[in-house]
C-alpha cells in the first residue's frame, strides 16, 4: 500500500514534528509536504494531490481560509484538518462550514490520530462512490449510444403503480411510424401495432417475458405489414412479482417475406413434382386404356359394318361405339388436366367444343351452381388448340366456382364479333355471380403464380397459361369485375381462314386402287390391337404381315430381301421401341414410310422418345375409317415424293 500523502500547512516546525510523529505512532505510513505560504501550497499542488491537508489557522503569509479557497479552487478535495490552538467558535464554525472536516486543538492532540483515520476512510468511499457514479455515467453514456444508433427497437415498460412507457428507442419511428413523444404520451399505443388476432400471443410473452423470440404481424402507422419479432424480459420486485418489462422489438418483415417466398417456391416446386408424378401416371393410364378402346371401337365399328344398318343388333353396337367415343373423351380430359397434350393447332367450332365439355362441367361445379350456356349458332371457325382451348375454358369455369363459395349462377355465351379488314371474330365468355375481384387483384390476375387462393389450393397458372395459349392463336382475354359483382372473363379470338373439319377425306373405304399389290408390317405388342389393325387392313385389301414381338419384327424389317410398302408401328414396345425399329430398319430400306400408332399422344413419350410435330401418327384409339384413310394417306405421299 502507497504511503498517505500529507500537506502540512504549518510554520512552526515544532508543532509539525509534533503532527508527524503522533501520525506515524498512530501507525500511519506516510511522506510529508511542508508548506509556510500560498505560492509554495500552488506548487505542492501542481506536483501531485495530497490525499489529506492539515492546517494551522494562522500563518504570517496568510491564513487557513486562504489555503482551503486555494486546495478548492485547485480542484482538490482531500479531507481538510484545522489543527490550532485557541480559535473562536464563530471561526471553526465558518471553518467547518466552507469545507473543513475537524477542528482539532494543539492542546487536545489525542484525537489528531482517529479523526484522520475516520476522514481517510471516508474520503476512500466517497472517492470508490465517484468512480462508480462516473462509470455508470459512461455506462448510461454509452448504451444511450447503442440505443440510440441501433437499427432494433429497446425499451422500457413499466406496469406499477402506473403503467407507462418509461423508455423507447428512436428506431421505434423508423420502424413503427410512430413518433416517440406519442408512445411516451399514450402507455398502450405501443401495443396498437400488433394485429388484434396476435394480441393473444402477445400475452403470453407479456409481461412475465419469454427467453424464446416471438414473431408476431403487425402495422406500420401508414397501414403497410410488418413482422416483428418480440423479446421481453420481466422486471421483479423483492416479492418476484412483475413491475416493467424491458426487451427489443426488432423489424423481421423482409427476412419473413423472404421465407415465405421460399416457402411459397417450396410448395410450388412440389406441387410441380405432384403435378409430373400425375402426368406419368395420366399418361400410363390413358395409354393402357387407349390400346383398350382403341379394340373395342374397332371392332364395334367393324361389326356394325358386316351386320348392316338394317340389323336388329345394329343400334347395339352404336351404342357400343358411342360409350367408347365417351370413354376416349374422358381419357382426353385426363391428359388436358395433367398437360401431356402436344399443341396441334386446328380448325375448330367453338360451340362443338362447348358442348363436349360442358358434360364434364356439370360434374365439376357442383349442384349449388345453375350452369347454363348462350350459344350463337352459325359461329365461324376458329383455329386453337383443342385440348389447350378446353383447358381454358375448364380453368375459367373452376375459377368461377371457387368465387361462389355459396353457390350461384355461371353461364357460358358464344357470340360472333366484327373484326377488321373484313375478319370477324369469335367471343367466348364465362359469367358468375360470385365475389368479383378488386382493382389490385385483377389487375395481376394473368400474373403466373398470382393466386388469391390458400395454399394447396391453386398454382396461380390457370389465367396466365389462358393468356398465353389465346395470345398465341392471335386473339385477346379480358377481365370485368368489381367486388359483391361477378367476373366476367371475354375470350376473343379471330376467325379462321378455311371452315372446320378436315379438307379431304380420300376415297370413300380409305384405300388407294392398287392396295392388294401393298405389304404392310404391323408391329404390335398389344395381341387384341394388332389382330384389329391386320383384320382392318386386310379386308381394305392390303397383304398384311404381323410379327407377333418386335424383336421378330425388327429380324424381318432388317432383312433386305424382304419387300415393305410401309410399316406400322407401336412406340412404346418392350425390348425395342418403335422410333429405335424405324431407324434400324431404314438402313436398309431408307425411303420406306412409317405410321406410328399409340396410346399416348403427347410429343414427349415415356423414356426420354420424342417425336416431330410432322411425323405421321395415329392415336389410340381410332376408327376403322382413319386407320384405312392413315395408311392410304401415308402411301399416297410416299408415292408423290418418289416421283419428286
Amino acid at each position: 500500500m502507497n504511503p498517505i500523502r500529507v500537506l502540512l500547512v504549518e510554520d512552526d516546525d515544532e508543532d509539525a514534528r509534533l503532527i508527524v510523529t503522533r501520525l506515524r505512532r498512530g501507525g500511519l505510513d506516510l511522506t510529508v509536504d511542508t508548506v509556510h505560504s500560498a505560492a509554495q501550497l500552488r506548487d505542492s499542488l501542481a506536483g501531485h494531490e495530497p490525499d489529506l491537508v492539515i492546517s494551522d489557522y494562522n500563518l504570517p503569509a496568510f491564513t487557513a481560509e486562504e489555503a482551503l479557497q486555494i486546495l478548492r479552487g485547485h480542484g482538490c478535495d482531500a479531507p481538510f484538518l484545522l489543527v490550532s490552538g485557541q480559535v473562536g467558535e464563530d471561526r471553526a464554525a465558518a471553518m467547518m462550514k466552507a469545507g473543513a472536516c475537524d477542528f482539532i486543538l494543539k492542546d487536545r492532540m489525542g484525537r489528531l490520530v482517529p479523526a484522520v483515520q475516520r476522514e481517510l476512510r471516508d474520503a476512500e468511499e466517497r472517492r470508490q462512490l465517484r468512480a462508480a457514479e462516473t462509470a455508470l455515467r459512461a455506462s448510461e453514456q454509452r448504451f444511450r449510444l447503442l440505443a440510440e444508433h441501433a437499427i432494433d427497437v429497446i425499451f422500457r415498460y413499466r406496469l406499477i403503480p402506473d403503467r407507462a412507457l418509461e423508455y423507447v428507442s428512436p428506431a421505434v419511428t423508423s420502424i413503427t411510424g410512430h413518433p416517440t413523444a406519442e408512445l411516451y404520451a399514450d402507455p398502450d399505443l405501443l401495443m396498437t401495432i400488433f394485429d388484434a388476432d396476435e394480441l393473444t400471443r402477445l400475452a403470453a410473452v407479456w409481461p412475465e417475458g419469454h427467453k424464446h423470440p416471438t414473431v408476431l404481424r403487425a402495422r406500420h402507422r401508414d397501414g403497410h405489414r410488418l413482422w416483428i419479432e418480440v423479446r421481453t424480459q420481466a422486471v421483479r420486485d423483492d416479492d418476484g412479482e412483475p413491475v416493467a418489462v424491458e426487451g427489443i422489438l426488432r423489424d423481421v418483415t423482409e427476412q419473413r417475406d423472404a421465407e415465405l417466398e421460399r416457402q411459397r417456391l417450396d410448395h410450388q416446386l412440389r406441387q410441380t413434382e405432384r403435378l409430373d408424378s400425375l402426368g406419368r401416371l395420366a399418361g400410363g393410364i390413358a395409354h393402357d386404356f387407349n390400346n383398350l378402346l382403341a379394340v373395342i371401337s374397332a371392332y364395334a365399328a367393324d361389326v356394325a359394318n358386316d351386320l348392316g344398318p338394317g340389323h336388329p343388333s345394329h343400334p347395339d353396337v352404336e351404342r357400343i361405339s358411342r360409350a367408347a367415343d365417351r370413354a376416349a373423351a374422358l381419357t382426353r380430359q385426363l391428359l388436358i388436366f395433367s398437360r401431356l397434350e402436344p399443341s396441334r393447332p386446328e380448325v375448330l367450332d367453338l360451340n362443338e367444343v362447348v358442348a363436349d365439355t360442358e358434360q364434364l362441367l356439370h360434374r365439376t361445379i357442383g349442384e349449388d351452381v345453375t350452369l347454363t350456356s348462350d350459344l350463337e349458332a352459325g359461329l365461324p371457325p376458329v383455329v386453337i388448340d383443342r385440348s389447350k382451348f378446353e383447358q381454358i375454358v375448364v380453368n375459367l369455369v373452376v375459377n368461377a366456382r371457387a368465387a361462389m363459395p355459396g353457390g350461384g349462377q355461371l353461364t357460358i355465351t358464344t357470340r360472333r364479333v366484327p373484326g377488321t379488314a373484313g375478319r370477324g371474330g369469335v367471343q367466348l365468355t364465362v359469367t358468375d355471380t360470385g365475389c368479383g375481384m378488386t382493382p389490385e387483384v385483377a389487375s395481376r390476375a394473368f400474373e403466373p403464380f398470382f393466386t388469391t387462393k390458400g395454399p394447396g389450393d391453386g398454382t396461380g397458372l390457370g389465367l396466365a397459361t389462358a393468356y398465353g395459349v389465346v395470345t398465341e392463336a392471335g386473339g385477346d382475354i379480358r377481365i370485368d369485375t368489381a367486388p359483391d359483382r361477378g367476373t366476367t372473363m371475354t375470350v376473343t379470338l379471330p376467325e379462321a381462314d378455311r371452315p372446320a373439319g378436315p379438307a379431304s377425306e380420300g376415297p370413300a373405304d380409305g384405300a388407294p386402287p392398287d392396295a392388294g399389290s401393298r405389304h404392310v408390317v404391323v408391329v404390335e405388342d398389344d395381341a387384341d390391337v394388332r389382330d384389329i389393325v391386320v383384320r382392318i387392313l386386310s379386308k381394305a385389301g392390303y397383304r398384311v404381315t404381323a410379327p407377333p414381338t418386335s424383336t421378330a419384327a425388327l429380324r424381318l424389317c432388317t432383312d433386305p430381301t424382304t419387300g415393305m410398302d410401309a410399316l406400322i408401328t407401336d412406340v412404346i414396345m418392350p425390348d425395342v421401341t418403335g422410333p429405335q425399329l424405324a431407324e434400324a430398319v431404314r438402313a436398309t430400306h431408307p425411303q420406306l414410310p412409317v405410321l406410328y400408332i399409340s396410346g399416348y399422344t403427347a410429343g414427349n413419350l415415356p423414356g426420354g422418345h420424342t417425336l416431330s410435330d410432322d411425323t405421321p401418327l395415329l392415336s389410340k384409339p381410332f376408327t376403322a375409317d382413319q386407320l384405312r384413310r392413315s395408311v392410304a394417306d401415308l402411301l399416297n405421299r410416299a408415292r408423290q415424293a418418289s416421283r419428286t
